[in-house]
């Protein structure tokens, strides 16, 4: 890394690390019911850093940045290290690598769509198969072990719902960017792959975490939770960030690249 992109990293790190602490303070607002995943819109910065000056200036900086943050707020550093770390370096690396490739727009619509049909139906089929199922099946049980069995399946099916509300949402945003803002199509290809790949990591991660510690109690807490809060951080980490990235991001990445048209250069 150059001297320049080393200064790009410190900037990235720390702005992410003071905005996100900032953003806590004011907005503690976590994954509804199961908490630790914090609402995080300034996943913008980053994703402008490793366009402009690359993935590794994008990776490393989140990397940091998020581990600074985590620390200030949940006092967790494993946890951080093994989550968020890892979550943030690949999913903006990989935001930096694909804005960079030269891709298919025509087969990406087509694989796009494909993909937000199959997400819907899956959304849909889980719901029809296999949540309201147990709620027939055991609908004779007593009221209280009702009521229990309906606090897990409740937040999974309206998690569900969301997420496959978000996905069609994203998909007609991204057709409009891709059509009407031909050069920001591989950013925001980029912002839906490197973000689900990072959310999954996310998910999974504090899920085999909670199994073995104690989440901190600061967001939420817990100990052993259940698998399907694998899916609520999931959905929660991608609904919430996608749109400040496919929003936000392109219109500033466009100044950033007209104040310096040298990032500009950089990044082709």
């Amino acid at each position: 890394m150059r001297t320049l992109d080393v200064a790009a990293t410190a900037l990235n790190a720390a702005l992410y690390a003071v905005t996100g602490y900032i953003i806590y303070v004011f907005l503690p607002i976590t994954t509804p019911g199961i908490g630790i995943v914090r609402f995080w819109p300034n996943v913008v910065i980053p994703a402008v850093f490793t366009v402009l000056f690359g993935p590794l200036v994008g990776g490393f900086g989140a990397a940091v940045g998020i581990f600074i943050s985590d620390v200030l707020i949940h006092g967790d550093p494993l946890l951080s290290l093994s989550a968020g770390v890892t979550s943030n370096f690949l999913g903006f690396y990989l935001i930096g690598y694909v804005s960079k490739k030269n891709m298919d727009w025509t087969k990406l619509v087509a694989v796009s769509s494909i993909g937000c049909l199959v997400i819907s139906l899956s959304s849909l089929l889980t719901v029809s198969y296999v949540a309201l199922p147990q709620v027939v099946e055991n609908r004779l049980m007593s009221q209280l072990d009702f009521d229990k069995l309906m606090e897990g399946i409740n937040p999974v099916v309206n998690g569900l719902n969301l997420f496959t509300a978000i996905i069609v949402a994203v998909f007609i945003i991204t057709m409009l960017i891709g059509h009407l803002w031909v050069e920001m199509r591989n950013y925001v290809i980029g912002s839906i792959i490197g973000l689900g790949l990072g959310s999954a990591i996310i998910g999974l991660v504090v899920w085999a975490y909670s199994q073995v510690f104690i989440l901190p109690s600061v967001v939420g807490g817990g100990f052993q939770l259940p698998l399907y809060a694998t899916v609520l951080w999931f959905i929660w980490t991608f609904a919430t960030e996608i749109p400040f990235l496919v929003l936000i991001g392109p219109p500033i990445i466009k100044v950033c690249e007209q104040a310096f048209p040298s990032l500009k250069t950089r990044k082709e």
